[in-house]
């Protein structure tokens, strides 16, 4: 196990690579993000019309908040929220897709 007293001054980088460790949360937090979009997306009920925008009203003031599609998207490393949509209906290419980006995608 590894010890480093309080005092010294490392980053956490450093003691990654002393460690011999990698960052894991947000990878997993986007795999899970991912998983539960694709199942909300194939269900169409009231979660699916939260998620891509189709309720009725106005916006609150200020900056606009990032969306959970646009987030996923880049991650995932696709180029349109159409091709994210149609994979996030079939079931086996959105499982690919997750792991392809959990391969390779950053946080």
């Amino acid at each position: 196990m590894l010890r480093i007293s309080w005092t010294e001054r490392k980053s956490n980088e450093t003691v990654l690579i002393e460690a011999n460790s990698r960052r894991s949360l947000i990878k997993t937090i986007r795999k899970r993000q991912a998983t539960f979009l694709g199942h909300v997306m194939r269900r169409e009920k009231l979660e699916h019309l939260i998620t891509i925008g189709k309720l009725d009203g106005k916006r609150g003031r200020g900056k606009q908040r990032e969306k959970m599609m646009d987030g996923l998207k880049r991650w995932l490393g696709s180029g349109s929220s159409t091709e994210t949509m149609t994979a996030m209906g079939h079931r086996e290419l959105w499982r690919n897709m997750i792991a392809d980006a959990s391969k390779h995608g950053t946080g």
